[in-house]
């Protein structure tokens, strides 16, 4: 049978600490030869929509697996892309025009040995909580041993995810929030205090954010540096998550992040490269960076990098993409706990199934 399963469902299936294990095994096989992942792929409409001018239709897929999840992961979306301005600053906005206000994207799993789908599941609780996982792994490597301050860029979807990640592998001594939307951080700020039982302050700018953190992580949608990198002092981990695509070169690190960042660890230089990336592959052709001099996070995972090597040591990780891996890795750890927890609808596996040969 194969498993269906609701964001809800997903939700109370998986905790950060799993999906931390699941992701940082994944990437160690990958570095093994033991699995293989397909580079995202973002492919737009050439005109704007008519419902929507400024926007316009984009289809994204990503996918892969591994020996140890057992399954292949299919993760696509189906988005009306652009951005939009929040007081002033550029960020990226996908509309919710399904039917219902609702978005579009989905993770199918399939067996690696019996090649059916095994479970079929919304993109949108896992793909924050994948996201804050591959976060977690980067600081787990090269954040400082005990940061004592947490300068958090953003107060929506995939900053609360990464809150709760990061305040769960660090017991921070104190938490600053900043976000152009400052009666939305500090809604947000109130509700993860709430939550996480703990004090999470709501700063009035990005320099408040900066000065006196020694950790650094920007989650959000900008389109542009949230920062000056004139701001980054030794001894600071910065990361970030702001990837961009051939169409869209949204970035949250500036250049000179990456000018002062003693060690520069990526999640996929080769999503970089084709996508032209704005803050690795266009730093690379600078000659802010040498693109040799860039690494990519499973070298840590596997050992065949050293991660933070001094205290005075600046390290910059740069999770500038998805990919099937994670939904692979994350996915099969929702399905095994959703199934002893008896969650979702079974649907007959032979739907998906054909007697003829494709």
């Amino acid at each position: 049978m194969t498993l269906l399963l609701s964001n809800q469902e997903v939700e109370r299936a998986l905790d950060h600490q799993d999906a931390l294990a699941a992701t940082e095994a994944i990437l160690r096989e990958l570095a093994e030869g033991q699995a293989v992942n397909r580079p995202r792929t973002q492919t737009y409409m050439p005109v704007e929509s008519r419902e929507n001018p400024g926007f316009r239709y984009r289809f994204k897929s990503q996918e892969g697996g591994g020996v140890g999840s057992g399954v292949w992961a299919l993760r696509i979306t189906s988005d009306m892309a652009g951005f939009s301005f929040t007081n002033g600053v550029k960020r990226r906005r996908i509309l919710p025009v399904a039917t219902g206000n609702r978005w579009v994207g989905l993770v199918i799993l399939f067996d690696l040995e019996k090649l059916e789908p095994v479970a079929i599941m919304p993109d949108g609780v896992i793909q924050k909580m994948r996201v804050a996982a591959m976060s977690a792994v980067g600081a787990k490597y090269l954040a400082p041993a005990k940061p004592r301050t947490l300068g958090l860029f953003g107060s929506g979807w995939q900053a609360s995810a990464h809150l709760e990640a990061l305040c769960r592998l660090f017991p921070f001594e104190r938490v600053k929030v900043f976000s152009p939307n400052q009666e939305h951080c500090r809604a947000f700020c109130a509700e993860m205090s709430t939550k996480l039982e703990r004090s999470i302050e709501c700063v009035e700018s990005s320099k408040a954010a900066v000065e006196g953190s020694d950790f650094i992580q920007a989650a959000t949608a900008a389109w542009d540096p949230v920062f000056d990198g004139h701001w980054v002092e030794k001894g600071m981990y910065v990361a970030s998550i702001g990837g961009a695509d051939g169409s869209n070169k949204r970035r949250e690190i500036d250049d000179e992040t990456i000018k002062r960042a003693d060690l520069y660890v990526v999640h996929a230089k080769d999503v970089a490269q084709q996508d032209k990336s704005p803050d690795i592959w266009e730093a690379a052709q600078k000659g802010i960076v040498a693109w040799e001099d860039i690494h990519e996070i499973q070298e840590l995972c596997a050992g065949t990098l050293q991660g933070r090597s001094g205290p005075d040591q600046i390290t910059l990780y740069n999770n500038n993409t998805g990919s099937g891996i994670q939904f692979a890795a994350v996915g099969a750890a929702v399905l095994k706990r959703a199934r002893l927890m008896g969650l979702g609808r079974e649907l007959p596996t032979e739907w998906f199934l054909e007697s003829v040969s494709p």
